[in-house]
């Protein structure tokens, strides 16, 4: 049985398992490799304080994920294979490590913020030039 996430060291074991597995996945890592060319060393700590924001109200995170998530389409179109499979992965990495209220409420809201995303970042792309 595994335990749940009770701190930041959790959190940070997390991400970078599931970042481990992002950057070798074939739907979705060319995207954070080739594409974004993701800086690690400054990504990692935002996600850590993004997922401790997110589970523990610490006020660590102050970004836009939205913005970044739209800036990332306009280099390179998302799809909703894109959106599942992130979901998917991150998942999967919380059930391999964790289990418990807080293991449970991140995939809650990882799965409520993509949803958000996917319609906000889709339903704009797919508009896009239209005149209405």
């Amino acid at each position: 049985m595994n335990k749940d996430i009770t701190s930041r060291k959790d959190i940070e074991l997390l991400v970078n398992a599931f970042y481990s597995k992002v950057k070798e996945d074939e739907t979705i890592g060319f995207i954070f490799m080739d594409t974004v060319h993701v800086n690690w060393e400054k990504h990692l700590p935002v996600m850590y304080d993004f997922f401790e924001n997110m589970l523990f109200y610490t006020g660590t995170y102050t970004g836009n994920p939205m913005e970044v998530h739209k800036h990332i389409n306009l280099i390179f179109p998302l799809t909703e294979a894109h959106f599942r499979q992130w979901n998917f992965l991150f998942g999967k990495t919380v059930d391999e490590m964790f289990e418990g209220s807080k293991a449970t409420l991140v995939k809650q809201r990882v799965n409520s913020i993509s949803t958000v995303m996917q319609i906000k970042i889709l339903n704009e792309s797919s508009t896009a030039g239209k005149i209405f």
